[in-house]
């Protein structure tokens, strides 16, 4: 179907492909609504998204460009009584992209397919940056891909004390002697594919082999990094999914977790006294830690403990309900080093929140250990922009059409009733509509009242090696950094290793967040200098204890945070809904929250994203066959090849049959142009 020849009608169009616009989406169709879900991107996911490294020097560029798409004559499909309400064609959301890369130039062959490069090369001085407004790359290089769960024999993520699973790479799984398969109608409620923790990891046979013990480090050019630039897997957003949090319940109910592999994050750590340290959490961590002393792991597991049930003691806490839970901590009889751990790394709280708040957020923490591991939060391999996109796969495979590089020039609204009776596309066709979903970011200022935003600050930075050197160096951390100085913003810091299939190896992917005061720049590099050194002198030597990681290559940006405003300040009809883009917080419980509360007002007595069947639950009619289009494979074939780019398959990815690599790494966009009508 070409994407200038529509249905002219449906009941839910949804403008942008950001998380809760896919959730919506997938809901809407799991209950047999018309869907039509457009983005002006030429890729999936929105402010969400995950890209290769090409794929990301494409992005910051054409964001700096400030292109727009071409569209098509609208005025002439008006009707008497109806008015036009415009909608932004570039996109303002992101600001302040500063680049600076520290790699070597030095390179052994000429790459001539080496791209244009938006950054002045070794010498740490941004080129170019600022406030231009930015729109979505003209051509995106890489495809989209995704791991996938098994949907035949799903398991649970051990505790501490269980045997831990083979991990499965790409799809491969296996199990040790101690942990063979569940049997049908075994298998746990918590129905998500995790990988077990650093060391237990099965290293894929494309790789070279893994060493526990230190390799000499090898000299990283840039060339290299545009060479093996398709196995990287940058994220815009930096966020973890809590164990217990309101996505992997969504993920777990409607069996979307099928579509998706998942990684435990294997270490909580902090910057302390000068240092990363690694903060004990769990019973085991506690009772195994060598930097707290016997006095110090009775008094942690104690208040911890306390945390659990804490509202069955209002003695205990009420005298602090209207002061900060740093200084209730300081009541508890606990030394500054786990007031430390438990204010910025367990709670993860501010010096200014209540008591309440912190209370809370550490329960919180506590109840999520040990649903997949000895950590509360899990990473979903390939991204965490591959979570959006398998909610498009769950709309695409239930009849959703998709179209990229294609959006909504204006909405067409009747003046007598005040709502929006349809749509016209950059094609200049107009469809009908019941409702339609936006992401803000399409809005334009003429339609807000008084809105001040807020900002997020990112850095992404490509680094030799860990924070915190293990015996393993295939480790996901979690590293807070409280406020070095009066005024600065706590940082939040993940890092990625490479068997997160979002790094080459040899590499980490360090993200760091806060709350904007200034730019990116001016809030984070303070943090970086602190933590990481430039790739220079130290480039090619051995490791030493005390040596920084160095970095080398960083990417600098704010992103817009609308997640507090109101739907009130949006001068819009009653049957038109606004979406805001990524906040500031670890968690996703915002936009899951978000997408069923607009999904509730459109359709107030149906299902939430209730359960998809099985591909092996599905009694077709007739002479039970399966129709050609039906969107899921035979059941004898659990996990289906890789689709072509610009595809989605309608089943989990198969990736066992690559024998490079550098395609083991890519990602699958979610809509299928022959499945669902979709189009680019």
């Amino acid at each position: 179907m070409a994407a200038d020849n529509l249905p002219s009608e449906f009941d839910v169009v949804i403008l942008g492909t950001g998380l809760p616009e896919s959730v919506i989406a997938a809901a809407c169709s799991r209950i047999g609504q018309r869907v039509l879900h457009l983005d002006r991107r030429t890729y999936y996911a929105g402010n969400w998204a995950s890209f290769t490294f090409p794929g990301l020097l494409s992005w910051i560029d054409e964001y700096k460009q400030g292109t727009t798409n071409e569209a098509k004559e609208w005025r002439d499909k008006l009707k008497e009584g109806e008015e036009a309400v415009l909608l932004n064609s570039v996109d303002r959301s992101i600001s302040n992209v500063e680049v600076f890369c520290y790699a070597s130039e030095e390179s052994e062959t000429e790459d001539k397919d080496e791209p244009d490069l938006p950054v002045t090369k070794a010498s740490g001085v941004a080129e170019g940056g600022g406030d231009d407004p930015t729109a979505e790359p003209a051509d995106r290089t890489d495809p989209d891909s995704q791991g996938t769960a098994d949907e035949e024999q799903p398991f649970q993520t051990p505790s501490d004390t269980d045997p831990q699973p083979q991990s499965h790479v790409n799809g491969q799984r296996g199990f040790s002697e101690d942990q063979s398969p569940k049997k049908e109608g075994d298998a746990p409620p918590d129905q998500l594919s995790v990988t077990p923790g650093a060391g237990d990891t099965v290293q894929d046979p494309n790789l070279p082999p893994q060493s526990t013990a230190e390799p000499k480090r090898e000299k990283i050019t840039y060339s290299k990094l545009i060479k093996e630039g398709r196995r990287f897997n940058i994220d815009l957003v930096s966020k973890l999914l809590y164990s217990r949090g309101s996505l992997v319940d969504l993920l777990v109910k409607s069996n979307v977790s099928r579509y998706a592999e998942f990684k435990n994050v294997t270490r909580i750590l902090t910057y302390h006294n000068g240092k990363v340290e690694k903060v004990p959490c769990s019973r085991a961590d506690v009772f195994a830690s060598k930097q707290l002393t016997m006095v110090e792991k009775r008094m942690l597991m104690k208040f911890l403990t306390f945390c659990m049930d804490y509202e069955q003691h209002p003695e205990e806490f009420l005298d602090f309900k209207d002061r900060s839970f740093s200084e209730f901590l300081q009541t508890k009889k606990l030394t500054d080093n786990l007031q430390h751990f438990v204010l910025h790394s367990i709670a993860m709280a501010s010096e200014t929140d209540s008591t309440a708040e912190g209370l809370r957020a550490t329960r919180h923490f506590l109840q999520c250990l040990g649903r997949y591991g000895n950590t509360p939060f899990l990473f979903p391999l390939y991204g965490l922009g591959e979570i959006p996109q398998c909610f498009c796969r769950m709309c695409a495979v239930f009849g959703g059409i998709y179209c990229l590089r294609h959006s909504v020039q204006c909405l067409v609204v009747n003046k007598e009733s005040g709502r929006c009776e349809a749509v016209i596309d950059t094609n200049g066709q107009r469809i009908g509509c019941s409702h339609f979903i936006v992401e803000d970011g399409y809005l334009t200022e003429e339609r807000l009242r008084n809105v001040q935003y807020r900002y997020i600050s990112r850095a992404v930075l490509i680094t030799d090696r860990s924070l915190l050197r293990a015996e393993s160096d295939q480790q996901i951390s979690l590293i807070t950094v409280p406020p070095l100085e009066a005024g600065q913003p706590a940082v939040r810091i993940i890092e990625l290793c490479s068997s997160s299939m979002t790094s080459m190896p040899g590499t980490y992917l360090v993200h760091l967040t806060c709350r904007s005061s200034g730019t990116a720049k001016e809030d984070l590099a303070p943090v970086v200098s602190r933590l990481f050194s430039e790739y220079g002198e130290s480039e090619g030597n051995d490791c030493s204890e005390e040596e920084k990681p160095a970095v080398l290559w960083a990417l600098y940006f704010n992103m817009r945070d609308s997640s507090d405003v109101e739907r009130s300040s949006y001068d819009l009809p009653g049957n038109v809904h606004v979406c805001t883009g990524p906040d500031a917080a670890l968690g996703n419980d915002h936009s899951i929250k978000m997408a069923e509360s607009i999904f509730q007002q459109l359709f107030p007595d149906e299902e939430f994203c209730p359960p998809a069947p099985n591909p092996e639950d599905i009694v077709y009619d007739g002479d039970g066959g399966q129709p050609e289009d039906a969107g899921f494979g035979s059941p004898e074939q659990n996990e289906p090849s890789r689709p072509e780019e610009g595809t989605v398959p309608s089943e989990p990815v198969k990736s066992e049959e690559s024998a490079d690599p550098k395609q083991d790494s890519e990602r699958h966009p979610p809509a299928s142009a022959e499945e669902t009508g979709t189009t680019d």
